[in-house]
This record gives structure tokens, C-alpha cells and sequence, in this order.
């Protein structure tokens, strides 16, 4: 006898994933890292906290969800012009990092992850990383425009420095470059080398 077919499972309910996420955002600046825990969440938000751990394994998880959920696809979306997409990355990239819940958080995972990182899989950090959106853009560039000797990982982790320090330790360096400048060096950092007295690599 062939079994009857199943029935559908209840839809996800969306808007706990929102309320939760945007708690989470509002806790971060209102009350800190340390403070931004699944319970507090919970609390704040509305959603039990049992549901919030079926969406999140941690609350690290979660935080890192609520601010840095990845780039606006149409935002970093390539078009095959490196200068014009890398400028629209960066801008959008500084954007996520220069937010304010960010920023609360952004020295909490820091410290987490120079313990964890060990215990996870790289595979992990992509969840929440803008390296592959990087990488499309470097892949839609014209032939010729990127020198093959160059590793884009190399050139990320550099972007990456450059936005770190442009939006965590601006107090520090007291710097607020124009963001085209810093184009303009990863720019330099991909082209092929020349050979020309004006060569950046002579």
C-alpha cells in the first residue's frame, strides 16, 4: 500500500529571525558585546530564547549574523569595470563595518576568534565574509587587467587591514582618507607589472 503523501511542515516564521536580529543590533549599542547574550536577546525581542537557539547555534552566531550578514548582492554586483566595482565594494564594505552595532561588536569577535578559529572550519567564516564577493569581481575583470602573480587573498587581507583600521581605530590614527585612495591602491596591487620607468614594481 503506498503511503499518503506528507503534509507540508509550518513555514519558518520570518519575523522571529527580524525581531531577534534587530534586538540583537539594539543591544550591541545600547548595553555592549558582553551584555548581547541569548537570554538578553530573548528578553528584549520577545522571542523565547529555545527559538532563538534552533536559528542560532550561539550567541556568537547570532551576532555575527545581526552584523555582518553579508553584502547587498545588487550593491557589489559585478559589471566587469574593476575600478567602478571595486570602488562600489569598498564603500558598501566600510558601510558594514562603520555601522554601529558593528562596531560595538567588532572587538568582542575579534577576541573570540583568536581562540576559536582553531576549533572551526574555514568554511565557517565564509557565512559571514565579503571574500567571495571579492573574488566575483576580480573574475568578472577583463582579460589582462589582473596580474595572475598576485594571490587575491593576499589582496583582501590587505583590504580588509585598511578597513578595519579605517573603522575601529580611527581615534587612533586620526586619518579619514578619501576611500578612493585606498581603491587606488588595491588598484596598484592588482594590475600586471610594467616594465616602464614609471612602474610601480621598478
Amino acid at each position: 500500500m503506498a503511503e499518503p503523501p506528507r503534509r507540508p511542515g509550518r513555514p519558518r516564521d520570518t519575523s522571529i529571525d527580524e525581531r531577534a536580529l534587530a534586538a540583537t543590533r539594539e543591544l550591541l549599542v545600547e548595553r555592549g558585546f558582553e551584555a548581547t547574550t541569548i537570554h538578553a536577546v530573548a528578553g528584549h525581542s520577545g522571542v523565547h530564547a529555545s527559538a532563538i537557539y534552533r536559528r542560532w547555534g550561539s550567541r556568537i552566531e547570532l551576532i555575527e549574523e545581526a552584523t555582518f550578514p553579508g553584502l547587498s548582492p545588487l550593491s557589489v554586483q559585478p559589471t566587469g569595470d574593476l575600478r567602478g566595482d571595486l570602488r562600489r565594494f569598498v564603500r558598501a564594505y566600510v558601510a558594514a563595518f562603520d555601522a554601529p552595532a558593528a562596531r560595538a561588536a567588532a572587538a568582542g569577535l575579534l577576541a573570540h576568534h583568536q581562540t576559536a578559529s582553531r576549533q572551526r572550519p574555514p568554511e565557517f567564516y565564509l557565512r559571514v565574509s565579503a571574500r567571495p564577493q571579492f573574488q566575483d569581481i576580480l573574475h568578472a575583470a577583463p582579460p589582462g587587467s589582473i596580474d595572475p602573480a598576485v594571490d587575491p587573498d593576499d589582496v583582501f587581507d590587505m583590504l580588509l587591514g585598511a578597513i578595519l583600521t579605517r573603522t575601529l581605530l580611527s581615534t587612533v590614527t586620526a586619518r579619514r582618507r578619501p576611500l578612493d585612495r585606498t581603491v587606488e591602491m588595491i588598484m596598484r596591487l592588482l594590475q600586471p607589472a610594467t616594465t616602464g620607468p614609471d612602474s610601480l614594481f621598478a
